[in-house]
C-alpha cells in the first residue's frame, strides 16, 4: 500500500470522527475541555459578599437534575406591561435577561442549558402588569427550583433607574407552562 493512500485515509478517518463529535456536541479531543468546571463556594458567610453575586461559585441548580430525564426545555420572558417600554427597549431588556440567565447556567446548570439548545432555543415572551407581580411569580419560578434572572435598567433611556424590566425562566416545558400558563403572549 503506497503511503499517500495510508493518509487519504487516515485524514478521512480524522474528518468522520470530527464531524460525528461536533454533530453530537461531544468533545473532539480529550485534552480539551468544553464543559464548564463549577467553582464551589468555601465561603460560609453571605455578608461577606456585599450583595454581588458570584455565579461562579453556587452549587449546581436543581433544574439540571432534570435535563437528564425530561427532553423538551424553554425559556419564558416576562416584560413588565406597565413600564411602557418602545419595541426596541423591550428587545434589547430580552437579550440582557436572556442572557444573564444564560450566564448563570453556564456554570451552575450546564446540562439544562445544553438541553434547551438541543431543544432549538425556544423562547416565549409574555407580559405582567407588575413588579409586584413579578416578585410573586419569580418566588413561584423558584419554589419550583426553576432559575430565574432579572434584569435592572440602567435607567438612561427611556425608563427610570434600577427599574426590573424583564424576567428570564428556563426549565422543562411543563414546570414553566405551571408558572406563566396563566399570562398572556407580549
Amino acid at each position: 500500500m503506497d503511503l499517500s493512500w495510508l493518509s487519504a485515509i487516515l485524514v478521512g478517518a480524522c474528518c468522520l470522527a470530527l464531524g460525528y463529535c461536533i454533530g453530537t456536541r461531544r468533545p473532539f479531543c480529550f485534552f480539551l475541555r468544553l464543559t464548564p468546571k463549577v467553582v464551589r463556594d468555601t465561603d460560609t458567610n453571605p455578608s461577606s459578599h456585599h450583595g454581588n453575586k458570584n455565579i461562579n461559585s453556587k452549587e449546581p441548580l436543581e433544574t439540571d437534575k432534570l435535563a437528564d430525564i425530561l427532553d423538551d426545555f424553554k425559556m419564558v420572558l416576562v416584560v413588565r406591561n406597565d413600564l411602557k417600554m418602545g419595541k426596541g427597549k423591550i428587545a434589547a431588556q430580552c437579550s440582557h435577561a436572556t442572557l444573564g440567565l444564560y450566564k448563570k447556567l453556564l456554570h451552575r446548570a450546564p446540562k439544562a442549558l445544553n438541553r434547551w439548545e438541543m431543544c432549538a432555543q425556544p423562547k416565549v415572551v409574555v407580559k405582567i402588569e407588575s413588579e409586584e407581580d413579578m416578585l410573586v411569580l419569580q418566588d413561584r419560578a423558584k419554589s419550583l427550583n426553576l432559575p430565574t434572572h432579572i434584569t435592572i435598567d440602567a435607567g438612561r433611556t427611556q425608563i427610570a433607574p434600577n427599574s426590573r424590566t424583564v424576567m428570564a425562566i428556563l426549565g422543562p416545558v411543563g414546570v414553566v407552562d405551571d408558572v406563566t400558563g396563566g399570562l398572556k403572549l407580549l
